[in-house]
């Protein structure tokens, strides 16, 4: 997770968390990411998907997620 510029990801600040699991679905992953950084009730826009890599951008904030994982 990370702040955006102009909705570029910026690094100003960057929360790191690596999340065990099986996730046959972006939409259990988000789950999972929501738990892990206490987003419950935030709403998330998925804005890319590259087929290994998910981004979510935080409605109404300067702020995006990205998830990559490992096969």
């Amino acid at each position: 997770m990370t702040d955006t510029f102009c909705g570029e990801a910026n690094y100003c600040w960057v929360k790191r968390a690596k999340v065990n699991g099986s996730f046959d679905n972006n939409r259990k992953l988000l789950k999972a990411i929501r738990k892990e950084f206490d987003l419950g009730g935030v709403k998330l826009r998925k804005v890319m998907d590259c087929g290994d890599m998910v981004r979510w951008d935080i409605v109404g904030a300067c702020v995006c997620i990205f998830a990559t994982w490992e096969s």
